[in-house]
């Protein structure tokens, strides 16, 4: 009996084992599919500002070499000298040395520079290249700070007043002296009693009608490079043109000594002196971030650095310093760059 119950049961067993249902499986932790993050989208940089036409043609920098001076290479390149060293870290007497290397960029007229797109501060994931960079902690979750309660200032107490009487009188000892009442009043002073500090200080007004100072250092006027808007330096013969081959970088204009040098057209004198050798006594004037004008082998200069001059104003007086015979020898630089002062000056000069 105990033999086929057990066989039965075994036969039960097998039969449950070969069952092509398996066993359910509950999965009681599922697990998401991560999304891998989107790269964030790349900051894009800012595009070089493209140079208009007619910009500043000028070198960004220029190597020292033997022979220059800080005049010269002003003169060659159309800045002023002392702008030259100032951009670049130069005290007078201005020393110079061959291989040295000038720096233009910022006397250069409507330089741009690329400036390029800065990264905004965003709590989002960013990438870098397969790795995928998290913030520490998402936004919000640190508490603002607790707004400090606004502290007001206590106005300071104002001064007391400075306190100059009644004064102490001195009196022979007497019974009357000893029973009058104090005096109410100090006596009169010749000295000019001391200001009311209670009382605000009246500031002079300056007069209605006062001219105010010149400023030789204001910006010069700006001059158009058309005929009709510059003069002729002097009255002569021009007795040698210009040559864009040669060495002659402007007309020579004949004359006698002392005649008077005018300027060509309104501006700023940025050069006087005689630094520079084979010009004489040299008077150079800035029209604009374009035009210079010079003018060299004066006998005498009547015009100081950094002056404002006028179209016609009487800037020197015509000599033969540092050459063989009385003239006077003008240029027209546009941006460092000679050009025929012809095809600037109006009709003939003589």
């Amino acid at each position: 009996m105990n033999k086929t119950k057990y066989a039965w049961l075994l036969c039960l067993t097998l039969a449950a084992c070969a069952s092509d249902h398996p066993a359910p499986v509950i999965d009681r932790l599922p697990t998401a599919k991560s999304t891998p993050a989107k790269p964030a989208p790349k900051t894009a940089k800012a595009k070089s500002a493209t140079p208009a036409k007619g910009k500043d043609t000028r070198p960004d920098s220029y190597i020292v070499k033997k022979g220059d001076t800080l005049y010269s290479i002003g003169l060659e390149f159309g800045y002023d000298y002392r702008d030259i060293a100032q951009a670049n870290h130069i005290s007078p007497p201005y020393p110079l040395y061959v291989g040295q290397k000038l720096d233009f960029r910022s006397l250069k007229s409507g330089e741009t520079k690329t400036v390029m797109a800065e990264k905004p501060a965003t709590a989002a994931a960013t990438t870098e290249g397969d790795v995928v960079i998290r913030p520490l902690s998402t936004p919000g979750s640190v508490a603002p700070a607790t707004a400090q309660p606004e502290v007001q200032a206590t106005p300071l107490p104002a001064p007391a007043p400075l306190i100059t009487g009644p004064k102490a009188i001195r009196q022979p000892y007497s019974l009357e002296a000893l029973n009058a009442p104090p005096p109410t009043e100090a006596p009169q002073s010749a000295a000019t009693p001391a200001p009311d500090a209670t009382k605000p200080v009246e500031t002079a007004k300056p007069a209605e009608n006062a001219t105010p100072p010149a400023d030789n250092n204001a910006a010069p006027a700006a001059a158009a490079a058309e005929a009709s808007d510059w003069a002729w330096p002097a009255q002569g013969k021009v007795i040698k043109g210009f040559s864009e081959s040669g060495t002659a970088r402007g007309i020579d204009i004949a004359g006698k000594m002392g005649e008077p040098v005018t300027a060509a057209g309104p501006g700023k004198v940025i050069y006087s002196g005689e630094d520079l050798r084979g010009y004489g006594k040299l008077v150079i004037i800035k029209h604009d971030s374009t035009f210079l004008s010079v003018y060299a082998h004066n006998s005498k200069i009547l015009v100081k650095e950094g002056q404002q001059v006028a179209k016609g104003q009487k800037i020197a007086e015509m000599g033969n310093t540092d050459t063989d015979q009385v003239k006077l020898h003008f240029e027209i630089r546009q941006q460092g760059k000679s050009v025929d002062p012809m095809k600037f000056l109006p009709g003939n000069s003589g």
